[in-house]
């Protein structure tokens, strides 16, 4: 591994962009310049990195040969108009926006295919996919050591801060104007998610399916190298600022052995399995953590060969600003 890096953050004033400074800093990577970036609206802001005020660029301005690694904690369009641009530079790229389907960019999670830059020939960007991407991929790669995994099912009970900052700051006003006996006007979410749940997290297609629905599909089957995989989603809006909670059943040819596969998933790396008899949630356990935490690990009622578990994780420090920083150590100790 070099040195140093000059690094760029492109959407630095996310929530995303946010942990991943702190992430950076915290696993002391081996930065030389970073260059905070963001859309106009952000731009001149100030954020801490290792005792200095930073202030963020406008990325439209910004020449990215200075360069030689470029995370995109950014929203899909700001990350479409200047890919093309930082790939001309010969930047290496982490992606976090999903502006790139499976076809265009490989996914990677360290614990799952960190070998992915060894089998691939000059692949100078990579993907950091879905929180739920990361989280299901980290439990199931154990998962499938043990047991030959036939369908997936997952219930996805998602955060606000899957919106960014709006998303959080709509909930705490929400919350507010409830609790204060105030007209409630939905901004963000198409109605009320204070103190409630919803069928669906964003517009759905044709077939009833959310785009990041489909997308975790994808994610999930090039993740684990099964592109047959039955997959079936449904992303749910709780009322919860942060962390992800997720509720998995699968089904697998053989018999599940509860006591060998609870032995497995201890010794797996990026998993914290909690004992029989208790469970994680996001508020006491994921959120600020960056391990994934599973537990209710248990056979299916009448079908031996179903294994049910619930899953809770920090989606926007372990499962997007860890999984990109950790990308991004990958890539420059294959490249530079």
């Amino acid at each position: 591994m070099p040195s140093r890096v000059d690094v760029a953050v492109v959407g630095a004033s996310s929530l995303v962009g946010e942990a991943l400074l702190e992430v950076l800093e915290e696993r002391d990577f081996p930065v030389a310049e970073l260059y905070l970036l963001d859309a106009a609206d952000s731009v001149g802001q100030a954020h801490a990195f290792k005792g200095r005020n930073l202030r963020v660029r406008d990325t439209a301005g910004f020449d990215f040969t200075k360069a030689r690694l470029v995370f995109f904690a950014c929203d899909a369009d700001l990350a479409a108009s200047h890919w093309e641009v930082a790939a001309a530079a010969g930047c290496l790229m982490v992606d976090l926006s999903g502006a790139c389907s499976v076809d265009d960019l490989p996914c990677l999670v360290p614990e799952v295919n960190g070998g992915l830059l060894d089998t691939l020939h000059d692949c100078r960007a990579v993907a950091s996919p879905l929180p739920e991407a990361v989280a299901l991929s980290t439990l199931l790669a154990p998962v499938r050591q043990q047991l030959d995994v036939q369908r997936v099912s997952v219930t996805a009970c998602l955060p606000v801060s899957t919106r960014g900052r709006a998303g959080v700051n709509e909930l705490a006003r929400q919350t507010a104007e409830l609790l204060n006996a105030r007209p409630l006007e939905p901004r963000v979410f198409d109605r009320q998610v204070a103190f409630n749940m919803l069928a669906q997290t964003e517009e759905v297609d044709a077939q009833g399916h959310a785009r990041q629905e489909r997308r975790l599909v994808d994610e999930l089957r090039q993740l684990l190298g099964l592109p047959e995989l039955a997959v079936a989603v449904t992303f749910v809006q709780a009322p919860v600022f942060f962390g992800e909670s997720l509720v998995l059943s699968l089904l697998s040819r053989e018999s599940v052995d509860v006591d060998r596969l609870s032995a497995a998933l201890d010794a797996a790396p990026g998993i914290e399995l909690v004992e029989a008899g208790d469970y994680p949630t996001v508020v006491g356990d994921a959120v600020g953590q960056d391990v994934i935490y599973v537990g209710r690990l248990r056979r299916g009622m009448n079908d031996p060969r179903e294994l049910n578990l619930w899953i809770v994780s920090d989606n926007v420090r372990k499962g997007a600003a860890l999984n990109a920083v950790q990308s991004g150590e990958l890539l420059i100790k294959h490249y530079l």
